[in-house]
C-alpha cells in the first residue's frame, strides 16, 4: 500500500454537438458522472522520466454516468491514465496536475434503425475512452486532499460500425482523494545525463475494420509504416518517413467502380512527419501528420491530409505495440492495432 492514492471523482457537464440534427432529435444533454480510481505515486531513483515528469502519479480508474437519455444508454468505462504535475511544490499545500487517460466504455445504446433509431452518434456497444484533464487538489491533512478541476471526455468506434460522430463531454469536477499510508516520498532531482542520440528505422505494421456506409459492409483495412526519427530531447522525438494503407473495400464494385481490384483501388498513401512524446522510458504517444501521393475518396480518404494519433508501448528493446486512429480533418477514419519493430545505429 505504500505510495498508493485512492481518488473519488464527481462530474457533472453538457455535450457537444457536432451539428444541428442531433441537438434537435436528442435535446440539450446533461450528465453526471463518477470516477474512481487508484494511483501509484512515483519518486526519485526508479526511472529517469518520473523526475522529468515532475514525478507524476500512474493508476486505473473506474468511470460511469447517466445521461438520462434511454437513447444513448448508461456507459461505463475501465482505463489507464497519468497525472503530471504541474510546478510541484510550488505552494505548500496545492498542487496541480493534468491528466491523460486512455480506456475501453461499454454499456451504451446503440444506433437501430427500427429499436433505437434517435442515437445517431454511435453505432456500437463498446467504444474508445479518450479522457484529457486539468485538477488543482488542496491537502486538507496527510490523508485527506480536496480538489476540483474540468475535463474534455470523447467516445468514439473508430468507424468500425456507423454511426460514428461520437460523443464529446465537457464536465466539472470535484474530487476527495485519500492516502491509506501517508509518508516522505523523495522527490529530489539529480543531473540529467546527456542523451545518447541514434538514428531510428521504425517499421510498423497496423490492421483494423471500417463501415464504408451506415448498415453496410465492415471492410478489413491495413497499414505499413516506414519512418526514420531521431529523439530532439528525452521527451521528444521528431521524424519523417511514409504510409501505405491497404483497404479491402477496393475489391468492392459497388464501392470502387469497374477498376476493382487494381492496385490505385487497393492502395493510397504518402510521406507524412512523425511526431513521438514520450511519457516514461517504454511508453510514448505517437502522432503522423501525412499528406496523399493517391487516395480513394470512395473509401472516405476526401480530404489530401490524414492525421494519425495513439499511444504505444516497447515490450522489448526494440519490439512494441499499440493503438491508433487514422483521421481526416478529425473525424475518425479507422482505429489501428499496430505491431512494430526499430532498427537503431548510435552516433559517435
Amino acid at each position: 500500500m505504500s505510495h498508493i492514492l485512492l481518488q473519488l471523482e464527481i462530474e457533472n457537464g453538457g455535450m457537444l454537438y457536432k451539428n444541428n440534427r442531433i441537438r434537435e432529435e436528442l435535446g440539450e444533454i446533461y450528465y453526471n458522472g463518477l470516477n474512481l480510481k487508484i494511483g501509484w505515486q512515483t519518486q526519485h531513483g526508479t526511472d529517469i522520466y518520473h523526475q522529468l515528469f515532475n514525478y507524476p502519479i500512474y493508476g486505473i480508474g473506474l468511470y460511469s454516468s447517466t445521461f438520462r437519455k434511454a437513447a444513448i444508454g448508461t456507459p461505463y468505462a475501465l482505463y489507464g491514465f497519468v497525472a503530471v504535475p504541474i510546478k510541484p511544490a510550488l505552494l505548500r499545500r496545492w498542487d496541480f496536475n493534468y491528466r491523460i487517460s486512455l480506456g475501453l466504455a461499454s454499456n451504451f445504446e446503440p444506433y437501430d434503425p427500427e429499436h433505437n433509431p434517435f442515437n445517431g452518434l454511435l453505432g456500437t456497444h463498446r467504444n474508445v475512452f479518450i479522457d484529457l484533464g486539468l485538477q488543482a487538489n488542496y491537502k486538507l491533512s496527510d490523508y485527506f486532499q480536496l480538489g476540483a478541476g474540468f475535463a474534455f471526455h470523447h467516445f468514439s468506434n473508430g468507424a468500425i460500425k456507423k454511426p460514428n460522430t461520437g460523443i464529446n463531454l465537457v464536465p466539472l469536477t470535484v474530487a476527495l482523494t485519500y492516502v491509506p499510508r501517508p509518508g516522505r516520498i523523495d522527490f529530489s532531482t539529480d543531473t540529467i545525463p546527456p542523451l545518447e542520440t541514434a538514428d531510428q528505422i521504425d517499421l510498423s505494421y497496423a490492421a483494423g475494420v471500417k463501415q464504408l456506409h451506415q448498415g453496410g459492409k465492415r471492410y478489413f483495412k491495413s497499414t505499413l509504416g516506414v519512418f526514420w526519427n531521431r529523439s530532439l530531447n528525452y521527451k521528444w522525438r521528431l521524424g519523417m518517413g511514409a504510409n501505405i494503407f491497404y483497404s479491402q473495400s477496393g475489391k468492392d464494385r459497388q464501392m470502387s467502380g469497374d477498376d476493382a481490384a487494381s492496385f490505385d483501388d487497393l492502395f493510397s498513401g504518402g510521406p507524412a512527419i512523425v511526431v513521438d512524446h514520450l511519457l516514461t522510458s517504454r511508453l510514448y504517444l505517437s502522432g503522423n501528420v501525412g499528406c496523399y501521393v493517391h487516395r480513394n475518396r470512395f473509401n472516405g480518404e476526401t480530404d489530401p491530409v490524414f492525421l494519425r494519433m495513439g499511444v504505444r508501448y516497447r515490450f522489448l528493446d526494440n519490439a512494441y505495440a499499440g493503438v491508433s486512429i487514422k483521421a481526416h480533418k478529425m473525424v475518425a477514419d479507422f482505429a489501428e492495432w499496430t505491431v512494430g519493430y526499430t532498427l537503431s545505429r548510435r552516433r559517435g
